[in-house]
Formats: C-alpha cells, sequence, structure tokens
C-alpha cells in the first residue's frame, strides 16, 4: 500500500484528490495540510511514501516545503508537484528542490494514480507540456561544461544518457540500443550515480544545462 500526504490551500481540491486517489486499491490517503508548515510538520510525523504538493500556499509555499521534506526525509518520501502553474522557473525551482514530479491539475484521474504510482516506485516523471517548458528553458545558449563526472561515463553509458535527455523510458532505450531493458536499467542507475543526480528527471536536467543535447558535443 502506497500512502500519500495531499497538501493544497483548498479544501474542496484535497477533498477531491483524497477521493481519486483513495478509489485505487494500492493508494491511500493518510492525512492532509493546508499550507506549507503544516506539510512539512504531517510529513514529518506520517513519513508517507509519496507528498502530493501544491506551489501556491499561504505561510510557505510548495517549492520550500518541498525541500524541507526531501533535507528531512530523504528518498523514504517523495515529491509529486501538482499545480496549475506550468511556467519554466516553477518547474525549475520545484525539480532543484527535490521533488520527484511536476504534474498539472488539468490531469485527468488516470494520470493522476499513474503519476503516484511512478513516483512512489522511484521514477520520475514530468508532464508532456511541462517537459516541452523545460527543455525550452534549458536550451537557451547559457551553458555549463561537463565535468569530470561526464568524462567517467563509458561509451555505453554517454549513448543511454543521450536517451534519456530525449525522454526515452527504459524500454525505449533497450530498443533503440537493442539491449535488454533490464540491462537499460542498470546504465541509468549507473549513470545517476555517475553523475551524482537523484533521478532521471535530474539527468535530464544535467543534458540540456551541459549542453548535451547537441551532436556537435565534445
Amino acid at each position: 500500500m502506497t500512502t500519500v500526504l495531499v497538501v493544497d490551500d483548498q479544501e474542496l481540491v484535497r477533498s477531491g484528490f483524497r477521493a481519486i486517489l483513495d478509489s485505487a486499491e494500492d493508494l491511500r490517503v493518510v492525512g492532509e495540510a493546508a499550507d506549507g508548515i503544516d506539510a512539512v510538520a504531517e510529513a514529518d510525523r506520517l513519513r508517507p511514501d509519496v507528498v502530493l504538493m501544491d506551489i501556491r500556499m499561504p505561510r510557505l509555499d510548495g517549492i520550500e516545503a518541498t525541500a524541507r521534506i526531501v533535507e528531512h526525509l530523504g528518498p523514504t518520501t517523495r515529491v509529486l508537484v501538482l499545480t496549475t502553474f506550468g511556467t519554466e522557473d516553477h518547474v525549475l525551482d520545484a525539480l532543484r528542490a527535490g521533488a520527484s514530479g511536476f504534474l498539472l491539475k488539468d490531469a485527468t484521474s488516470d494520470e493522476l494514480v499513474r503519476a503516484v504510482r511512478t513516483v512512489a516506485a522511484g521514477d520520475a516523471l514530468l508532464a508532456p507540456a511541462v517537459t516541452r517548458h523545460l527543455v525550452d528553458r534549458l536550451a537557451e545558449p547559457r551553458r555549463l561544461p561537463p565535468g569530470p563526472e561526464y568524462r567517467s561515463l563509458t561509451d555505453r553509458e554517454v549513448e543511454v544518457l543521450g536517451l534519456l535527455g530525449r525522454g526515452c523510458s527504459n524500454a525505449e532505450v533497450a530498443e533503440a540500443l537493442t539491449i535488454s531493458e533490464t540491462t537499460a536499467k542498470t546504465h541509468v542507475a549507473s549513470i545517476l550515480s555517475k553523475l551524482g543526480v537523484r533521478d532521471r528527471v535530474h539527468a535530464v536536467i544535467y543534458v540540456y544545462e551541459h549542453g548535451l543535447d547537441r551532436p556537435d558535443r565534445s
């Protein structure tokens, strides 16, 4: 059973999310919070598997609350940001605070349930619209040179990283490189470890911030 803490400053919204998530046999909402301060306190008390986090809230916003939860609880509790605001700054700020996913509130009930399951399983996700915003923002000329962590990757891992930067799943990586999905997953784990990034989403950020999406990279 995956436990979820729902954080939103609107009671009706929290009730709606609770009803959707509790209708899934493998998900259970264990608590609610109406602002960032209460979210941090309830996350520390309940230790849920996933926190469904709004961004704009009184007292403490969702981005700062995410940073505190990730700092206090580490990988045991993962944060899925759910908001009506899909601007680039919100995406980057939430991800840099340690969020494992970013989903817009116009998502369907099925998409919300799948997103919670994905994040709880240790994967990361971005809504397609959010991915477009992120890529557009990170594809600007401002680039950082790859460091020694990038040079520690094998040739095969460089190939896999390039596919991650294009948003490929493990299955798509395996198909593109004619390897097994298990091998693809092993490569991804190695890449995350070597680059010092926490999940696939942050690997995508690494690719675009360092200009590795360009075919003329050195």
